[in-house]
């Protein structure tokens, strides 16, 4: 199993990685306040990478907002930013590695067909030398993660069928998959902590077996619950949740505080977004934070 350790005082390394498929809302907003604070408690560095991979998706000018409003919220990264999408040579390069070890192959399954057959890829190209060129390329899965710590949600436990399925690492349409860029990125850019929302909880096992394949240290991992309009229904782009307010942001800043646990006194809630985050660095707790999956929008109130 794996558990996490606190870092040392300046060893911390965190970031915040949108995806600029549309602006800002609510519920990111409390993912990044969670990832900053967790960052500044330790004295350590606040990263923003634009996970612009999947780029039929991405929405013109959406990262330039996100960047715009976090800077509004008082959320200022301590790096350059990083843009997936002008590092497909990197990602191709590492590709090229495990392909001469011989752990990429073709796969010719659709989505569709995985759909009927249970859900589960049994990994049932990995013999069958199916050609590259317009097919998937998966990864074998040489190091199933069955059981985890999350710094939030505890012992997580994955199901065996999930934890041995080997995962698309290219896509049949040329572009690469999250699973193995976002793992790349965070080895690239030494990142020691990820604070996101419970959402991604599955796929960290997943992340977790590609650090082992790849001899890297893994980062630790927390979990906050995200926020959802009704059981199962998050706030989200794709659920056409508004955009915050970054020209008044205090509002939406206190607010997110009060879901992660933080009650801003009225004498600062009207103050500056840095000075509202000062306050916060000083009384924040990570363990503080309620360890289930999700709560609905008008328990933050």
């Amino acid at each position: 199993m794996l558990t996490p350790a606190l870092p040392t005082q300046g060893s911390y390394r965190g970031r915040f990685a949108p995806s600029p498929s549309g602006p800002l809302h609510f519920g990111s907003l409390v993912a990044a306040l969670a990832s900053y604070l967790a960052a500044k408690q330790y004295h350590g560095k606040w990263l923003v990478r634009m996970e612009d991979i999947d780029t039929p998706r991405m929405v013109k000018g959406a990262d330039s907002h996100i960047l715009r409003t976090l800077e509004a919220f008082g959320l200022h990264w301590d790096e350059p930013i990083i843009y997936q999408s002008l590092r497909h040579n990197y990602y191709n390069d590492v590709l090229s590695e495990l392909q001469q070890q011989d752990l990429i192959y073709s796969c010719v399954c659709t989505r569709k067909a995985i759909k009927l057959n249970g859900g589960i890829y049994t990994n049932q190209c990995r013999a069958l030398q199916h050609p590259a060129d317009g097919n998937a390329l998966r990864l074998r899965q040489n190091h199933p993660v069955l059981q985890f710590t999350d710094m939030i949600q505890g012992t997580i436990n994955t199901a065996p069928p999930l934890a041995h399925e080997d995962y698309i690492v290219k896509r049949r349409d040329g572009l690469h998959a999250y699973q193995l860029v976002v793992v790349l990125d965070d080895i690239a850019q030494d990142i020691s902590h990820i604070v996101r929302g419970a959402d991604l909880l599955e796929p960290t096992a997943r992340q977790l077996g590609l650090f082992q394949q790849l001899n890297k240290p893994a980062p630790q991992f927390a979990h906050v619950p995200v926020i959802v309009t009704k059981p199962g229904l998050k706030l989200s782009k794709q659920n056409h949740a508004p955009a915050i307010d970054q020209n008044n942001p205090q509002p939406a800043l206190c607010r997110a505080l009060n879901y992660l646990g933080l009650s801003v006194p009225q004498d600062i809630a009207h103050s500056r977004s840095e000075d509202i985050l000062s306050w916060a660095q000083n009384h924040f707790n990570l363990q503080a934070i309620p360890a289930v999956g999700e709560l609905q929008l008008d328990e933050c109130s």
